[in-house]
């Protein structure tokens, strides 16, 4: 009976962040997790770039902010903070909020705390998610 008890409260426990989570273009989770903080939990192998465009698509079309702003890493890539036994990266919107402040570098990562991209600049990372008419012709025309 205790078993079936603690098994019914982690249950219920884990139900608010998938309730209040937004399902990216490219089909990774967001869980808000504070504010100007939202957490993209890592899913069928989705890299860097699968996760900067889940979190600039939660900005734009979750959050419904403009593209002018800058996001970042708040928490490196590594066990997730909402959902058990999975990885995720926490991002902000706030620059304010980056313990060491924001860092500048040229590749692309979710290992790093305070690397930021223009949100719009993430935001092309879902074009790899988007199937264009032109695609879908040149499959049934057999090119």
């Amino acid at each position: 009976m205790r078993r079936l008890c603690l098994a019914f409260i982690c249950a219920t426990l884990a139900v608010p962040a998938y309730a209040q989570s937004y399902l990216a273009v490219n089909r990774l989770q967001v869980v808000p997790v504070g504010n100007n903080a939202f957490e993209v939990i890592e899913s069928r192998g989705e890299g860097a770039r699968g996760m900067w465009c889940a979190a600039a698509d939660f900005v734009l079309y979750g959050q419904g902010k403009k593209g002018n702003q800058r996001l970042y890493v708040k928490v490196p890539r590594g066990p997730s903070a909402t959902v058990a036994g999975r990885k995720g990266a926490v991002f902000t919107t706030d620059v304010n909020s980056l313990p060491n402040g924001p860092k500048e570098s040229y590749s692309v990562s979710v290992r790093i705390a305070g690397l930021g991209l223009p949100v719009l600049h993430a935001y092309q990372f879902c074009k790899d998610y988007q199937i264009e008419l032109e695609d879908i012709l040149l499959r049934r025309s057999g090119d």
